[in-house]
């Protein structure tokens, strides 16, 4: 049952067409699956699916100090980021806790786009524009209902765009946009994704949705097929990527989620949450996140305990699901440190201890 304020895509009709099964994600109505998450995700990992992320945030931060308030801002170094890459980076509370896990583009010397997770654009959006007052010459500017975003993910991803775009796709480097023209319509292309595939992200009007959409899936044919939040979340389980609410939260720290490599403590001035994770940036985190592989069929889900042979717990699942890769289930969980080493685990599933077995993340990686 979805709230009465629930928000609409500009895609909405389309999935509706398709018969896609809504469901309200972050407030708004989005496809959690078509058919088969099963063979969507197959699809991605196996030729390319299709994806609207339009519920994502776009919001802009302009001006000859949109660096600087950046800098601010952020715990990334923003300001040396060259035109026309992306940097993938935090924004945390001044206890070092993370507020949202976020992808800055520089679209020009004084132009950044940074996209915000859905649930969360709305305190992004406060935060930067609370913590860029300072910055006379920056200007903070939601966009987000101006945008759509469409993913098109997986190997044959290139080939596809390609009968669509003149741009230089095979140019264009993972984490790096481009502007361009996509089946006739103005758009950014970004070799960016979050499925462990190659792929890209476009970012149209609002208005161009359908008709790049439309586009798209011809120019794939049987090649292509669309992919909802079900299949996007086992994508990003096997990649080992986080997700905002579950392994990233407001008590979590880019030291705990082993992200510690986007803290950028060297970059000069002062930031929001610097002094915290200054102190904790020498001290072992108390926990470490780990891969976790059922040895059964019943599978380890968000919350479950990670418990030890004599039935101690000694952490906590924060995203599990069956792998259509692995061909079992699987799970990402934080492990206290005293049990960081430990082999002999298990997962307390509804009162019995599942074994599992503890891998290194990620559980699936391309191999071109």
């Amino acid at each position: 049952m979805s709230t009465p304020d629930a928000k609409r895509t500009p895609l909405h009709e389309v999935h509706a067409e398709l018969g896609a099964m809504i469901t309200e994600f972050a407030g708004y109505l989005m496809p959690l699956r078509y058919g088969s998450e099963t063979a969507e995700h197959q699809a991605v990992r196996a030729s390319a699916g299709l994806f609207d992320l339009s519920h994502m945030g776009e919001i802009f931060v302009t001006g000859p100090q949109a660096g600087a308030a950046l800098d601010h801002a952020l715990i990334g170094h923003l300001s040396v980021l060259p035109v026309g890459r992306a940097r993938y980076t935090m924004i945390v509370n001044p206890a070092g806790g993370v507020l949202d896990d976020l992808i800055v583009y520089r679209l020009a010397s004084e132009t950044y786009m940074v996209v915000a997770n859905a649930a969360n654009a709305a305190t992004v959006r406060a935060e930067l524009t609370e913590r860029s007052e300072e910055f006379e010459k920056a200007t903070v500017d939601d966009r987000s209902a101006a945008y759509a975003l469409i993913a098109v993910q997986g190997p044959k991803a290139q080939a596809i765009l390609a009968k669509l775009t003149d741009a230089p796709l095979a140019d264009l480097k993972y984490y790096a946009i481009l502007p361009g023209k996509v089946a006739g319509l103005d758009a950014l292309i970004a070799r960016t994704g979050y499925t462990g595939e190659d792929g890209f992200e476009l970012f149209v009007g609002a208005g161009d949705a359908v008709a790049l959409w439309q586009a798209v899936t011809e120019a794939g044919g049987d090649d292509l097929r669309p992919a909802g939040l079900s299949a996007r979340d086992t994508l990003r389980l096997e990649a080992g990527m986080p997700l905002y609410g579950n392994e990233l939260t407001a008590e979590t720290t880019p030291y705990d989620a082993g992200l510690g490599r986007t803290v950028k403590l060297d970059k000069p001035g002062d930031f929001v949450g610097r002094a915290a994770l200054a102190a904790l940036a020498d001290t072992p985190p108390g926990r470490a996140l780990v891969g976790l592989v059922a040895r059964g069929r019943r599978v380890p889900r968000h919350g479950y305990d990670v418990v030890t042979p004599d039935g101690t717990p000694c952490g906590v699942v924060t995203s599990g699901a069956p792998s259509p890769t692995l061909g079992r289930p699987i799970a990402m969980a934080y492990i206290d440190a005293g049990h960081a080493e430990d082999t002999d685990l298990a997962v307390d599933i509804r009162g019995k201890h599942e074994p599992v077995d503890k891998v290194a993340l990620p559980f699936y990686r391309r191999t071109s």
